[in-house]
């Protein structure tokens, strides 16, 4: 009988790195003025490339038009359907996505290196020749008005809007939560003039990351030339209007959604990477003072977190659970009592070490890979940066101290600077 080998070997040592390794990316530019930025590996035979236009919903001046607009991009163009351009990315393998937040639009297409010409083909059609047919139109808007009336029915979605209304200001760009009857009202001249006003040379620049061949840059350097210049848009942001304390009831919820915070600044601002250390302590992962709180000891919630949220002009300290309605007062107790820990307590070097450990860790994964260096170069560039950033925000992480994290603490988490929003 063959004797089995029971011996449990010592776990490996963790070892987190003092330093990080950034790429940099290459800078081109086209004659009309696009950048368009380079990330070269050839690990693998592929290409990403992600086309970034200002066109985000603040820059809308009719509500849905900016997520209407970059959804039916794909939706056919001049030459093809929407089938077409579905079918046609599908057969070589390539993929296409969209996303929209409050400031940009992003626009990418992945492909086989050897495929590469026939999704640039399908990535010009959509990019430069959109119908914007009404019968799409149409159909999307009716999806979209009805999976937004479903998703509103959640307390989560509604916490979330308020909270936004909260920091900002119902009026507010940042603010705002548009009714979603108002999908009725959005028109095919309308998606055409923010199309035309936004999706311009001016407004955009590109990250293509992957094997990047002459032939792969000239090809998305055809695409990018060929965009209309247009006035570059100057968004003029109001003043946020912060309401401090906002509760909603809703009889039939049988959980309550909480979200606490503060208006504080974006990323470009000395304290946001310490401020992503103290959300991280607080929220940022499974064995922070909050999850073990609220999930571990009382048993109040499955999950709740924290994080510092960056804008083009703003930027502001989440948290978010959402509890048992009977505990709810219990869970807002709490949350507050550990916020206030971290202002009256150092912290200790160990656990300071651990959430340290965590945020490298995480940079770290996201960095392993072409397509993760291209969306952190992708936020960089948003933020009037290159990719020395990062490697100075890991030098940031490791030096920060328990009396950084105490300092920080008590400067930005006074209980009355801070947002409470409470739906159940």
């Amino acid at each position: 009988m063959r004797q089995v080998n029971t011996t449990i070997k010592p776990q490996p040592d963790i070892i987190i790195p003092d330093s990080v390794d950034m790429p940099r990316a290459t800078k081109h530019s086209t004659a009309n003025g696009v950048d368009i930025y380079t990330l070269y590996s050839d690990d693998f035979e592929v290409v990403r490339f992600t086309f970034v236009f200002r066109a985000g919903s603040s820059m809308q001046h009719k509500a849905f038009t900016a997520s209407t607009t970059l959804n039916m991009l794909g939706e056919g163009s001049l030459s093809m359907s929407a089938q077409q351009i579905a079918d046609e990315l599908d057969f070589y393998g390539s993929y296409y996505d969209v996303n929209i937040d409050r400031d940009y639009v992003y626009i990418s297409f992945v492909s086989l290196s050897k495929f590469f010409d026939k999704t640039l083909n399908v990535a010009r059609e959509i990019i430069l020749r959109p119908a914007f047919e009404e019968r799409e139109l149409d159909i999307y808007c009716k999806k979209r008005q009805q999976g937004l009336a479903v998703e509103r029915k959640k307390i989560e979605v509604q916490s979330r809007e308020l909270f936004a209304q909260a920091l900002f200001g119902a009026e507010h760009p940042y603010g705002i939560s548009a009714d979603e009857r108002l999908y009725d009202d959005v028109t095919r001249e309308d998606i055409i003039t923010l199309y035309r006003e936004l999706y311009t040379s001016d407004n955009c620049f590109v990250v293509c990351s992957g094997n990047i061949s002459d032939e792969v840059l000239r090809g998305i350097a055809s695409i990018a030339e060929t965009l209309p210049q247009g006035d570059t848009q100057r968004v003029v942001y109001p003043a946020p209007r912060t309401t401090h304390k906002v509760f909603k009831s809703v009889d039939s919820a049988l959980q309550t959604s909480i979200r606490i915070g503060r208006l504080l600044f974006p990323r470009t601002h000395a304290d946001f990477v310490g401020m992503q250390v103290v959300a991280t302590i607080l929220g940022g992962y499974f064995g922070s003072r909050l999850m073990q709180n609220l999930r571990e000891e009382h048993g109040y919630t499955y999950g709740v977190m924290a994080a510092m949220v960056n804008f083009d002009k703003e930027g502001y300290l989440a948290i978010a659970t959402q509890v048992t309605s009977d505990h709810a007062e219990d869970a807002l107790r709490e949350i507050y009592y550990e916020i206030e820990r971290l202002r009256v307590e150092p912290i200790a070097e160990e656990e300071l070490q651990m959430a340290k450990n965590m945020m490298i860790g995480e940079i770290l994964r996201i960095l392993d890979g072409p397509f993760g260096i291209a969306d952190v170069t992708i936020e960089n560039i948003m933020c009037g940066m290159d990719n020395s950033s990062t490697e100075r925000n890991v030098e940031v992480i490791n030096a920060i101290t328990p009396e950084d994290i105490q300092h920080l603490a008590q400067r930005y988490l006074q209980r009355e600077d801070l947002v409470e929003v409470v739906v159940g």
